[in-house]
């Protein structure tokens, strides 16, 4: 009997799924990792008392993975409020979910965004895709968000002030170009279940994923830098067996440790977070940039949503930039500090346009990071999810992440329990 364990390549939230589905079959598993704990990009860090998410991330609770894999109660999520405040301007609007919200209907019809057409056809559009099977959403036809959005009779005004900063927030492409299967499986979750955050960040979900493990052991701060069907060659020359093994890492380090894994472009992201005394917000709600020009594309304060991301009498100020302002991006990882080349013109252009929206108060909050991810999300234009659960297996290795189904929390899920399958078939076999 081959008592070899199945190797896996990163302790993401698709590698860490993958081994727990393993271990739950009694096959054994040895999980690699080079950061120093599970997560990949979904981390949290810890600053002086503040929970601060390596770039702003949510869960969507209506997520099937997510509700499969993750114990809810445990996460103690805490959940936005079902829509926005879009900043135009006039001022600040509000657009709700009136199902959910039925107070918020007269100041979601008056709000700046769009003509009341657009308005019923966003609570048709909701209806609609909420009837659907999640497998009837992935099968509509494939194009870009943009002429979706068209085609489903979206005036410019709406699509410029309302859905593009919405989407950009969510999949980091302000030019819509993105599936249009994956922005309806967002308008379909995002009808179904709220936004929220873990009560001890973004981190608590790979934690909850990592201590549930069972079958196997994980080794952190170890580097691979080669694989094939037999093992992988780690950093210090030790080449490790394995039974099987199992890239489970972002676009760009697979396709380089399997070169046959086709180069998953990436949309990258920026993330300030600010230290405030006085909040610019007293509730648990998302603000976009409806205006079109700036830096910033939404801003929240998490410690109103959930408490405990900044330390008593203080408020945790996130504000998401997409492609404007300060040195390019590169690299595979995160960057973080205060320092470094374009960190001031940056933060310069936030705070300015930050004055604009909620006066002087804005110069006396403390950056306390800047996060530059190159790879946030990998790109999915079309026909990028034409297939939208695409091959795992390239000579004899297995890959999994969400650039193999779809840019979410929900498919690198999914992705990880697909390679568990495919592994468990191959090895039971």
């Amino acid at each position: 009997m081959d008592d070899r364990p199945v190797i896996i390549v990163g302790a993401g939230l698709a590698g860490l799924r993958c081994a727990g589905l393993l271990g739950a079959r009694g096959i054994p598993w040895l999980l690699l990792e080079s950061q120093d704990g599970p997560g990949g990009r979904v981390r949290t860090d810890y600053v002086d008392g503040f929970q601060l998410d390596r770039g702003f991330q949510v869960l969507l609770t209506a997520y099937p993975q997510a509700k499969a894999a993750l114990d809810y109660d445990a996460l103690d999520l805490r959940a936005f409020e079902p829509g926005a405040l879009v900043k135009l301007p006039t001022g600040f609007h509000r657009v709700s979910d009136p199902r959910r919200r039925p107070t918020s209907v007269l100041s979601t019809l008056r709000a700046p965004i769009g003509g009341l057409g657009d308005k019923l056809r966003v609570a048709r559009l909701r209806r609609r895709l909420r009837r659907l099977s999640t497998e009837e959403v992935w099968r509509r036809p494939e194009r870009t968000t943009r002429e979706a959005l068209a085609a489903y009779g979206f005036g410019t005004q709406m699509v410029e002030r309302f859905w593009r900063p919405l989407l950009a927030g969510i999949q980091l492409d302000p030019s819509l170009t993105t599936s249009s299967r994956l922005f309806d499986f967002v308008v379909k979750m995002l009808a179904a279940g709220d936004n929220a955050l873990p009560a001890a960040g973004i981190q608590a979900i790979p934690d909850q994923l990592a201590a549930d493990l069972t079958g196997g052991r994980v080794r952190y701060g170890t580097t691979v830098v080669a694989v094939d069907a037999d093992g992988v060659w780690l950093e210090d020359g030790e080449h490790v067996r394995g039974r099987h093994v199992v890239v489970a890492t972002d676009g760009p380090t697979a396709s380089r440790l399997v070169p046959q894994v086709p180069m998953a472009p990436s949309n990258p992201v920026r993330c300030l977070y600010f230290a405030a005394e006085r909040t610019p917000l007293d509730e648990p709600i998302l603000v976009l940039n409806g205006e079109g020009d700036g830096p910033v594309n939404n801003l929240c304060v998490p410690s109103v949503v959930a408490p405990g991301y900044a330390p008593a009498g203080v408020n945790l100020v996130s504000v998401t930039v997409l492609g404007a302002g300060g040195d390019p991006l590169a690299g595979d990882a995160a960057t973080t500090g205060t320092g470094g080349h374009g960190t001031n013109q940056l933060e310069s252009a936030v705070r300015d346009q930050l004055r604009r929206w909620f006066g002087r108060r804005v110069d006396t909050w403390r950056l306390l990071r800047r996060y530059d991810i190159a790879h946030a999300q990998p790109r999915q234009r079309p026909p990028a999810l034409a297939t939208p659960a695409r091959s795992i297996e390239f000579d004899g290795v297995f890959c999994c992440g969400d650039h193999r189904d779809n840019a979410s929390i929900n498919g690198a899920l999914q992705s990880g329990a697909r390679t568990a399958d495919a592994v468990a078939a191959t090895t039971e076999a």
